[in-house]
């Protein structure tokens, strides 16, 4: 089932859900939250999504302020446009949090994920993942006899597009960060 249908018979409660009520399309936010680093703080961020049906799309945290003792969470969402803006201000709202930017809509921004991809196989399968990884720039950062693991990184498109054409060649295991991502210029 699929996050915009509803099935007979069952009350799913989901923000998705307005789609219908409203006509607009789905749409993939990065949004970037500066909070306190504090015990706490991520478990609100999250139950705020659990509780009112809000999907993640992927999650980074980290502490970039050391001084100031202040983490960047970096989410990646989607929803309708008149979620995505519910999601900003509730967010706003918690107490720990300082300031929530939509880098998908405030200007050009620069998104990164890092993954380690591991790959098994031998003979001819073995020499195309190597030749593939050269073409993606990903680095081998441990090899056996069996099988590679390869490092890569850029963005979510790039990394699915890999992780796909590794599929076929003996893919045994993906680990992936999570999008970062910064706003660009000053």
């Amino acid at each position: 089932m699929n996050a915009l249908s509803i099935k007979k018979g069952t009350n799913r409660k989901s923000a998705y859900n307005l789609k219908s009520n409203y006509g607009d399309e789905i749409e993939t936010h990065t949004l970037a939250v500066l909070v306190d680093n504090e015990a706490g703080v991520l478990a609100r961020v999250i139950g705020l999504f659990s509780g009112r049906g809000y999907n993640i799309e992927s999650l980074t945290v980290a502490e970039v302020d050391h001084e100031g003792h202040r983490s960047r969470i970096t989410i990646v969402t989607t929803g309708t446009p008149v979620v995505i803006e519910q999601i900003k201000h509730q967010l706003e709202r918690i107490v720990p949090v300082h300031e929530v930017a939509d880098l998908t809509v405030e200007g050009p921004s620069v998104e990164r994920e890092l993954a380690l991809i591991k790959v098994s196989g031998t003979g001819e399968k073995r020499v195309e993942a190597l030749r593939t990884s050269e073409v993606f720039r990903a680095r081998v950062v441990d090899s056996t006899l069996e099988s590679f693991v390869f490092e890569l990184t850029g963005t979510p498109e790039k990394i699915d597009a890999f992780v796909n054409l590794m599929r076929p060649l003996g893919l045994t295991d993906v680990a992936r960060t999570g999008v970062a991502a910064i706003m660009r210029g000053s």
